[in-house]
């Protein structure tokens, strides 16, 4: 019996509002995470995430990058995905019709349980344990803000979770993405070379990450620690202890006082 090529089932389709290229350099790939991105901008993609690990990760299959045009649903010649706001005030809102098209089209044949997610700064901030969830799924829908954002029916309708990278306020949704895809995917297996280095990094444990130093021995008279050198590996692990909750407790008292609460575990 003939071995079946390692390309056969591996493609997946869904529907489309404009042809797809026959030939694509990261076609959808079925059965792999995959993350869905609803833009404007569909060229500024994969941007980073086609460079170093991710990208590698991303031409090997081991996960998969679909962008849908919001162009493509809008109205009208001109294609208008954005009209004034109900009310009055400043600005363009995303249309409700629009958007609802292109997820109606990003959605097709998505499993049940993967996430829709809007890019927003009212949204809860993402955190390492919900990249990790995010991760452990079949993969993530995006939607990239524009303009003063997206009409507010839309997100009722469809029960979308907002998520913020912070306090703070972009063009756009498209580099927040990236962020959120980015934070996901270094979590799949086979994408890092030392599958260890995400259990000891920042907010693993709910603590800021330790120091790093390596050679030379001394740099314009600044050494290693001691202990690093020391060869002794409790007196190593504790150190860095040490530091990840000084640190912590310095620079960001709302995780200290988290970690020292028992409800701090894979808290949100």
């Amino acid at each position: 019996m003939t071995d079946t090529p390692r390309s056969h089932g591996r493609k997946s389709i869904r529907p489309s509002a404009r042809p797809r290229d026959l030939i694509t350099p990261a076609p959808t790939l079925a059965g792999v995470w995959t993350a869905r991105v609803i833009t404007l901008l569909p060229q500024a993609f994969p941007g980073i995430l086609g460079e170093s690990l991710t990208g590698r990760a991303l031409r090997e299959g081991l996960w998969s990058l679909d962008t849908i045009d919001l162009r493509d649903f809008g109205e009208g010649r001109h294609r208008n995905v954005d009209d004034t706001p109900a009310g009055g005030g400043a600005g363009m809102v995303l249309r409700a019709d629009v958007m609802g098209r292109a997820i109606d089209t990003a959605q097709a044949g998505t499993p049940p349980d993967q996430p829709l997610i809007y890019l927003s700064p009212r949204g809860a901030p993402l955190t390492q344990a919900r990249a990790r969830r995010l991760a452990s799924g079949p993969g993530v829908t995006l939607i990239c803000g524009r303009f003063e954002g997206l009409d507010q029916r839309v997100i009722d309708h469809y029960d979308i979770e907002e998520i913020s990278l912070g306090d703070f306020v972009m063009t756009g949704g498209e580099i927040a993405a990236q962020a959120v895809i980015d934070a996901c995917v270094r979590h799949l297996p086979g994408v890092l070379g030392n599958e260890a280095s995400t259990e000891e990094e920042s907010f693993s444990e709910g603590l800021l990450e330790h120091p790093h130093y390596t050679r030379p021995a001394e740099w314009r008279g600044h050494p290693i620690p001691e202990v690093l050198t020391s060869g002794d590996h409790g007196r190593v692990a504790r150190w860095r202890r040490e530091m990840s909750e000084r640190l912590t407790a310095e620079r960001r008292p709302d995780l200290w006082q988290a970690h020292l609460s028992p409800r701090a575990d894979e808290s949100d």
